[in-house]
């Protein structure tokens, strides 16, 4: 059985909890406290050494990081056609999900977590500044090029909606100016309406 550990249904370890569900994957959650230091025990980091979530067990050996956790559930159950076959449009799959962790992700966390790049309070105050706009940025571009049908890639349901839908929940919160993003919100309400969803979230009530 596969075991993922999650933060908070706020965190982005939810998009591979909802792509277990989707898979109809057999697996457990592995809840973490990261508001009290969870991921920094002494247990968790023999897990997981960045003492970051997601994290998931499997039988062959731990993996970390969105883009690859999301990966291999797409690969370790393709009955559920959670990723594109063709090579081309596997790799854009997986370059879109590398644009949500490497670059959108980080513009979210400078708003709470400024100190992973400055010990400058400044510097850290001057990082939430740019977040609004940033975000904002980064979501238009999603937007207009890279949402090209009703899910990520076109007419074909993946594991890269369900990250999206993670990040775009956090665009209220980071100040995002959601007026220019009429399809990103459309895509957040359609995955909120998904059983697997539905599931997921309930088990963070």
């Amino acid at each position: 059985m596969l075991n993922l550990f999650v933060g908070s249904a706020s965190t982005c370890s939810l998009a591979s909890h909802i792509a277990l569900e989707e898979a109809g994957a057999n697996y457990q959650v592995t809840r973490l406290d990261l508001g009290k230091g969870d991921q920094r025990t002494a247990d968790y980091l023999k897990v997981n050494p960045k003492g970051r979530v997601p994290a998931l067990v499997t039988d062959k050996g731990i993996i970390t990081e969105n883009p690859a956790i999301l990966y291999f559930i797409a690969q370790t159950h393709p009955r559920a056609n959670l990723a594109p076959r063709d090579p081309v449009a596997l790799a854009q799959m997986q370059a879109f999900n590398s644009f949500l962790c490497s670059t959108v992700h980080p513009a979210h966390a400078h708003k709470l977590r400024g100190a992973r790049w400055s010990d400058d309070p400044a510097v850290i105050e001057a990082l939430k500044i740019k977040v609004p706009q940033n975000m904002t940025d980064y979501f238009v571009m999603i937007e207009n090029d890279y949402l090209i049908g009703p899910w990520v890639m076109g007419e074909y349901f993946s594991v890269a909606d369900c990250y999206l839908y993670v990040i775009s929940t956090w665009l209220e919160g980071d100040g995002a100016d959601t007026s220019k993003l009429p399809r990103v919100l459309d895509h957040r309400a359609r995955m909120a309406e998904r059983p697997a969803v539905k599931k997921v979230l309930a088990t963070y009530a």
